[in-house]
Formats: C-alpha cells, structure tokens, sequence
C-alpha cells in the first residue's frame, strides 16, 4: 500500500533541505525515500542543488561592495558632470566633494586616476605657484597681442608670435587660456558662438534661493531612479518662493523633449511673466531647441556655475527627500506603479509636507497666505493647482 505524507511533513523536508542538508541524508534521516523527495522539490518548483552554506567572510564583502555602489550613486547624482565631461570639470567635482567622500572613492567614480588628481591639486595650490604665476603673465601677454590685433587674431596667430617673441607655451594652453578670458577671434560665426557661451554661463541667480512672489524665480533638474535594470529619468520644475513642485515629467530618456515637456506643463499652468529659470549646464537645458522655447516665452535663464552643485541646492534638497522619504521605501513591480508613486509624493510636498523654510507651513498653504494679502494679484493667478 502507497505511503501518504502531510503537508506539514513535506515542507519540513523541503525547509530542511534548504537549511543544507542533502536528500541522502533527509532519506536515512526520515525514512523516506529519495525519489519522493526529489519529486516533491520538483512540484514546488525549487531547484535540485545543495545550497552553500553561508560564508561570512563573503556576506561582508558583498556589503561593503553595496554600501559602496551606494555612494558612487549618490555621487553622480550629486555631480554637475558626467565621467564623460572634461578632466578638468571631473577634478572640479572631487574637489567639491572631498569632504563628503573619500578621494578614492571620488576618483574610482568620476573614472579619474587618482594619481593625476594629486597631481593637479598640488600643481594649483596656491595661486603664487610657479605654474599659476607663468600662467598669469601670460594671460596678461596674450590680452595684449589679442586687443593689438583688434581681436581677430586666434590662438594659433597668437601662439605664433609669443614663440616669435621667445615665449616657451603650447597652442593648446594659449586656446584654453583665451576660451577661459572670452577671447574670440572676430571671424565669421566666433561672435554668435562668444554671445552664445555667455548666455549659457551666467548665473543670474547666484544662489539667492529666497524670493519676493510666486512665479518669480523656477529652478530645475533631472534625477534618475532604478528599478529592474530600467533607468527612469524625473524632471522637476520648483517654484522658489514657496518650494512649490509647479511641474515635472517622467522619461526613459534624459533629453530636451523631457526638460521642454516639464516646463511646458509648469507654464502653461502658471501663466508666469517676468520669470527666471534656474537649472545646470546639461545640454538639455543648453541646446538651441530648448533656449529658443524659453526666449520664445518670454523666460531669462540662469545658470549653475560648472562643479557648483550648490548654485541649485534646492533642487538636490527635493530629489533627496523624494528618493528618501517615498522612491526608496517602495518595492516598485511596475512603471504604473513608479508614476504614481511620484504622483502621490508630489501631493504630499506641496499640500501636506511643512517646510521649516516657511517657518513651518506647506508650499500650497504658503502661496494661499501670500494671495490671500495679495488679493489684487488675484486675477494675475493662473490655474496653480491649489488642491495638487
């Protein structure tokens, strides 16, 4: 006659065999026999393997290797570049961040030796280094020869007649010395390109973060979010004047379509005039379609100062509370569910979260008090969600 087993008894063998011991030994052990035992691992469709027992010493590593990837995470979110961005701009954020992290730690990040950034900081030390002070006089040089030219001369000319005149410098360090002073040459398309590096490397704002009314100053930026291998880009637009979310866009790509969508969505709610806009250097803030739209509404950019992240400070303190108090705390099993998350958290910021830069208040309750003494402005408010 056929031997019948209990739940029970079936899943004690099963949580055996999982704790390590091998079917062989679960057979003598319980008197069943091993082709049962295989057969009852089969239909619960787990694995037929012995499971290694747990090393510690690994469980250690492999956090410490998380805890790691953590913060090189944290870091690029922080950086104002990319480990694509020039040298230069990479030990502009190492340095910024030396505090915070250690310099391996940077270096490994920004894909810098660490070597080489030594070297760089010792070679700019002190303004009166050897270096730094050829540098100087050279530059004072180069003004000169550059204003005697009635600035057409480039720094090819310009490299030749400081070897003519015995100066010992490379055509390389002469153009990074004039594109450093906005010295270009005035040749065909070298002043649209000087106007246009102008206006795309002031900063307006200057990390004056506290305003008089609402739609006077926007800043924004873009995070990025994981979940299963799929990267999410959030854009997100703020009203300074009360920290209020006015828009934002979810994207599987960080492009001018996601940055130009956010926006369009802000103003076309807010209806501001007279506005600034404050946001990185990212070319999805940078590119022609992008500032032509802004120019075209009427809006003045602003910009952060490269490997300042804290020229838009307001926007890292957001994403930072978003992914902290809502992003991270969620097991996400789909976009939907990603969408809405953020949704949600956006309502909570502007309705219900209290914010001690507003001694204390919502950014929703803020904006009504300032209406509210402002009553002749009233007419001027656009649909600015007061229920978001």
């Amino acid at each position: 006659m056929r031997k019948t087993y209990s739940k029970k008894q079936k899943q004690e063998i099963i949580e055996k065999y999982y704790a390590g011991m091998t079917p062989t030994e679960l057979s003598k052990d319980s008197g069943i026999a091993r082709s049962t035992i295989y057969a009852w691992l089969k239909d619960g469709e787990q694995k037929a393997v012995r499971i290694k027992r747990i090393n510690m010493r690994e469980v250690f590593d492999l956090k410490q290797k998380c805890e790691q990837q953590e913060k090189m995470i944290e870091i690029l979110q922080t950086a104002t570049c990319t480990v694509h961005a020039p040298l230069r701009e990479r030990y502009a954020v190492i340095r910024q961040l030396e505090g915070k992290y250690s310099v391996s730690l940077l270096c490994k990040t920004m894909k810098v030796a660490k070597g080489s950034y030594y070297n760089h900081i010792l070679r700019n030390k002190n303004e009166d280094t050897l270096a730094a002070q050829k540098r100087a006089e050279l530059t004072s040089v180069i003004e000169q020869i550059f204003h005697e030219n009635h600035e057409i001369y480039g720094a090819g000319k310009i490299h030749a007649v400081l070897k003519e005149r015995g100066y010992k410098i490379s055509p390389n360090t002469v153009a990074s010395i004039m594109h450093d002073n906005r010295w270009f040459a005035i040749v065909d398309g070298a002043k649209k390109l000087y106007q246009m590096t102008q206006e795309r490397k002031q900063n307006v704002l200057n990390q004056k973060f506290t305003v008089t009314r609402p739609n006077e100053v926007w800043v924004g930026n873009v995070t990025y979010f994981r979940y299963r291998q799929q990267t999410y880009y959030i854009c997100v637009i703020l009203d300074l004047f009360a920290r209020k979310v006015v828009g934002y866009r979810i994207s599987l790509s960080n492009s001018t379509q996601l940055t130009k969508g956010a926006f369009k969505t802000a103003f076309e709610s807010r209806q501001p005039t007279e506005l600034l806009f404050h946001s990185d250097q990212g070319c999805n803030y940078t590119s022609k379609t992008y500032m032509a739209y802004l120019r075209q509404l009427g809006v003045r950019q602003s910009f952060s100062k490269s490997g300042t992240p804290y020229d838009n400070s307001v926007m890292e303190s957001f994403f930072k509370s978003m992914k902290t108090e809502k992003l991270y705390r969620i097991d996400f099993r789909s976009e939907r569910e990603l969408k809405q998350a953020v949704k949600e958290y956006v309502y909570y910021y502007n309705e219900k979260r209290h914010h001690s830069v507003l001694h204390y208040q919502t950014p929703n309750g803020f904006e009504r008090k300032y209406y509210s003494q402002h009553k002749d402005l009233l007419t001027e408010r656009s649909n600015t969600g007061g229920s978001d």
